[in-house]
């Protein structure tokens, strides 16, 4: 399973009660942090959830509201007792503007490693595998897409046929692999085709495109940004880099996701709620963020 909360869903300035712009990605104890606006930790702190097993944060882009919470979140891990490598991940540039903001945090107990985000590849937390996508705003942006892998059920008589030894099946299926009397012995030799997992992904600040709608695609959950809910400032959004509340639920219908969730709203939008009408008519499973809202994504039966 893969617990899912929104820590913050403001964007440009922070609100008396709206946080800035995360997301937290928890899987068996492993956690990931999507973007760090200011007051992060705080925001962390108000759901009951701790910085300290965060091993992997990914910034979308370099925008203060996105990372300017980075040198606090990173002392409040060091305080709360982490040694163990932090991995930072990112758009190019990565390593000169994390390096810069540290200058106020420099004697943090913990290294950290650096993956700047230039090709395709998959990034690792656990068990979680972690994809990005282009995203297209006023800078170079990138989105996220967070998948939980699922093994074929077990077969025992393919394990038979396969010669698997019946003492090693039950420590087979839970390793993935076993060495046994001189032999090496893989999952796939008693397994057959692989379940549907789970898929979160994460997308702000751009305009919709055809490579975000492929990289979310049939995705459990979408966090997308909306900006604007009001048909008025739909120039202004596209002049920005920024999305609708309609367009995101465009999107969603488009790349057949589950659910979808807006954040990153506008500090002059005070009643996201009041644009979810014309949002369901697009797309019915939508729902606005908050600071704190929080979901279990378990396997299907």
């Amino acid at each position: 399973m893969i617990d899912v909360t929104l820590l913050g869903c403001g964007g440009m300035m922070p609100m008396k009660d709206r946080w800035l712009t995360s997301c937290l990605l928890t899987c068996d104890g492993r956690s990931v942090l999507i973007d760090c606006g200011e007051g992060t930790q705080i925001a962390m702190k108000c759901a009951s959830r701790r910085v300290k097993p965060v091993e992997l944060i990914c910034f979308t882009h370099f925008h203060a509201d996105h990372i300017s919470g980075l040198p606090g979140f990173l002392l409040s891990m060091g305080n709360e007792g982490r040694t163990e490598p932090v991995t930072i991940a990112g758009p190019r540039g990565l390593e000169r503007t994390v390096r810069s903001l540290c200058v106020i945090a420099p004697a943090l107990p913990f290294e950290i490693r650096f993956a700047e985000l230039k090709d395709e590849q998959t990034l690792h937390c656990g068990e979680l595998e972690i994809d990005f996508f282009k995203a297209r705003h006023s800078i170079e942006c990138i989105g996220y897409s967070v998948s939980l892998k699922r093994q074929g059920k077990f077969d025992p008589e393919k394990a038979v046929q396969n010669n698997v030894p019946k003492r090693i099946w039950s420590t087979l299926q839970k390793n993935g692999e076993v060495d046994y009397e001189g032999v090496h012995y893989t999952f796939d030799m008693v397994g057959g085709k692989p379940r549907k997992g789970i898929k979160v992904s994460y997308c702000t600040d751009s305009r919709p495109t055809e490579r975000i709608a492929e990289g979310v695609k049939e995705s459990d959950l979408f966090i997308c940004e909306g900006l604007y809910s009001e048909a008025d400032k739909t120039e202004r959004a596209i002049k920005t880099g920024h999305m609708m509340f309609c367009e995101a639920a465009s999107l969603a219908a488009k790349a057949g996701v589950r659910e979808l969730w807006l954040t990153h709203f506008s500090p002059a939008l005070t009643e996201p709620q009041e644009g979810l009408p014309a949002v369901r008519e697009i797309f019915p499973n939508a729902h606005c963020g908050f600071d704190g809202k929080t979901v279990t994504l378990n396997f299907e039966d």
